[in-house]
């Protein structure tokens, strides 16, 4: 399992798991819970590079990132590593 501290948005950690290079699970702590429960419920399955390619640059309001944005930028750093 891998948590995050998430930067300019209202989730306050992002924790998640990566099984045979596909989400299993993505919880966020704070923030907008039906958005993050619906994020989490759609990626999960999805092959790391899809969730990076489809969730990478989304913005919340005017703000220059999103709960779902500060995911793929996590996710990306992890793959990176």
């Amino acid at each position: 399992m891998y948590s995050y501290v998430p930067k300019g948005v209202c989730s306050t950690k992002i924790d998640f798991d990566i099984v045979d290079g596909k989400i299993s699970e993505v919880n966020f702590t704070g923030g907008c819970s039906g958005n993050s429960s619906g994020v989490a419920a759609l990626v999960k399955g999805m092959k790391v590079e899809e969730v990076i390619k489809r969730l990478k640059g989304i913005n919340c309001g005017t703000k220059n990132t999103s709960c779902p944005d500060q995911l793929a930028i996590t996710l990306e750093k992890i793959i990176k590593a």
